[in-house]
């Protein structure tokens, strides 16, 4: 897109939207059906500052105040269908940013729980999921490092900020067979891990996924 585009008319950026599911997320091996469905339906130009317009189906993430980010569709597509979401699932999101992810969460999941520690991207999120339409969702606003014990066992939990450690209240939040996907810090050189912990009664099992660069998980300490 371009500084022209931001003139497009709906059907236009449903045709750019396509293209980018096809272009940025099935090329690279993404195949749960539902996800892709979810990021062909989401209008990601909702969720972005008007003028990073013309930039909202690029192939990488954008800021949205605060010193936070969207992040890259591809990651979005990716750490959803690394949860394995089905119609009935429940899923535990930490840090709603703009209510991108979530969007595309509850396009899946029969209910979504999800926290934001700033309060001004939480107020606009909730009135943007609102205003979509979306009536399967749970807001809070504070701390999300904590989880959200009183909705808990979660089928997933999807954390979208960096945290130093994988968040043992968080793992004790899933259900058995639950799954988690978080980036964690590698400790040198600012590096991040995407890991995926997958919960049963024999403990965590946990898989690196690839590297990536969110920002830092915030908490009140």
């Amino acid at each position: 897109m371009n500084e022209k585009n931001n003139s497009l008319s709906e059907e236009e950026l449903t045709e750019i939207r396509l293209e980018m599911v096809e272009r940025q997320i099935v090329r690279r091996n993404v195949k749960d059906k539902a996800v892709l469905e979810a990021m062909r339906k989401v209008p990601r130009h909702l969720f972005v500052p008007q003028h990073y317009l013309p930039s909202a189906y690029d192939d990488g993430p954008l800021p949205i105040g605060y010193e936070q980010t969207i992040s890259q569709p591809y990651v979005v597509a990716s750490m959803t269908e690394e949860l394995q979401l089905t119609p009935q699932s429940r899923v535990l999101e930490i840090g709603t940013g703009c209510g991108y992810q979530t969007a595309v969460l509850a396009e899946i999941a029969r209910e979504v729980c999800t926290i934001e520690i700033i309060p001004q991207l939480a107020d606009s999120a909730r009135k943007l999921l609102e205003n979509l339409g979306y009536g399967n969702l749970h807001f809070q606003t504070g701390d999300g490092s904590q989880g959200w014990p009183d909705k808990a066992p979660f089928d997933g939990i999807i954390v979208t900020a960096a945290a130093p450690r994988i968040p043992e209240i968080l793992v004790t939040q899933l259900k058995f067979s639950g799954r988690m996907v978080i980036p964690v810090e590698r400790g040198y050189y600012g590096s991040q891990d995407l890991l995926l912990l997958v919960k049963d009664i024999d403990g965590v099992k946990e898989t690196n996924l690839y590297p990536v660069r969110f920002v830092p998980l915030q908490n009140k300490e």
